[in-house]
């Protein structure tokens, strides 16, 4: 009995590890996913660069005086109007200094109107031949002196006066309040900016173009401006274009005037603007390798894309991008022109997946 007992058990164990290899032999079912080659560009129809909104008039007030300052009118978001008081700026001296010149100027009428008769007496009195010439040279001299004074008075109240401007510091043009640097008791210093306005209803883009782009863009070309936090796009036109990169790195500096823009478009956005270039082909020889910005993968700062492995499995390659063309993203480093890559997938995508191409 005992000969029989043990081969049996001995075979009921081993068809149980088999089965249990069995299972473990089992795949995973492949996912069907699509493909697609790398597109070779090399007759881009535009140039993609980046650049920021700025508003158009813009201005950082100061003051040509030293002083404390006695009082802030605005604050920060608060739209002005062109001419409205801004800061005030302590200027008991500049009121002493001006009565001492307004005293001036009355004592220099009265000298100057007294100057004046006698001069006038003289004059009607050499014609009657009974003052010499002399006589008339002196009170000439005297008259000529007492109107230079007078206007040198009045000279230097204006003087005055223009002081008085750059202790109220007014707004040079309609805008909306961006920042203040000082308060109220504040040492203000001649050059140092007080307040920053910026007039918010014309908004212009700042871009740097490469030299190698630069030439085939003109001023009044019509570009089309996408906002990167809003994937807004704008509508604008160039209105300058620098001719000069000494002081910019190699990079040419382009402004861009905004057509139309809405509130949620504020002054300080990032922004790609997408210059249209007809001869593109004549401007650069080099390919573009371009893949389509949906078939992406975001992790962190890396940026990768599904292509296929050996084994028909899924293996996540990581990129470097560079400019963006529309939906397509330029792809500078980690795919090469001749691999294709996973364009949609109909399941979860992950390095090793089985998948199987439609």
């Amino acid at each position: 009995m005992k000969k029989i007992f043990i081969p049996v058990l001995a075979l009921l164990i081993l068809a149980s590890c088999n089965s249990e290899k069995k299972e473990e032999i089992v795949k995973e079912p492949a996912i069907a996913v699509k493909v697609s080659g790398v597109s070779e560009n090399n007759n881009s129809p535009f140039v993609t660069a980046s650049g920021k909104i700025e508003a158009k008039n813009s201005a950082n007030l100061s003051t040509r005086m030293m002083g404390y300052v006695t009082k802030v009118h605005v604050q920060v978001g608060q739209k002005v109007n062109a001419g409205q008081l801004l800061v005030s700026i302590n200027n008991t001296d500049l009121q002493a200094k001006r009565a001492q010149v307004d005293a001036s100027i009355l004592q220099a009428t009265a000298g100057f109107n007294s100057a004046k008769k006698d001069y006038d007496r003289f004059v009607n009195l050499f014609k009657q031949q009974s003052a010499s010439q002399k006589e008339l040279d002196d009170m000439t001299a005297r008259y000529e002196m007492a109107k230079a004074g007078l206007e040198g008075a009045k000279q230097m109240r204006n003087e005055v006066v223009a002081q008085f401007n750059y202790s109220n510091i007014t707004a040079p043009f309609a805008g909306v309040v961006t920042n203040t640097f000082i308060k109220e008791g504040d040492m203000a210093n001649p050059g140092m900016p007080l307040v920053s306005v910026e007039g918010a209803s014309k908004l212009q883009v700042m871009a740097m173009v490469s030299e190698n782009d630069i030439a085939a863009i003109t001023k009044g070309m019509p570009v089309s401006v996408l906002v990167k936090s809003s994937n807004e796009k704008l509508s604008g036109k160039v209105s300058e274009v620098s001719i000069s990169a000494t002081n910019t790195g190699g990079q040419y500096l382009v402004k861009v005037d905004l057509d139309k823009t809405d509130a949620t478009v504020l002054s300080g956005m990032f922004v790609n603007i997408q210059f249209p270039i007809a001869n593109k082909a004549n401007t650069s020889k080099s390919e573009v390798l371009l893949v389509p910005v949906s078939a992406l993968v975001k992790q962190g700062q890396l940026t990768g894309i599904y292509t296929i492995g050996t084994g028909n499995v899924a293996l996540l390659r990581w990129l470097r991008t560079g400019k963006s063309f529309g939906e397509q993203v330029e792809v500078l480093s980690g795919l090469s022109a001749d691999e294709q890559y996973i364009v949609s997938a109909d399941g979860k995508l992950y390095n090793g997946v089985p998948v199987s191409v439609q």
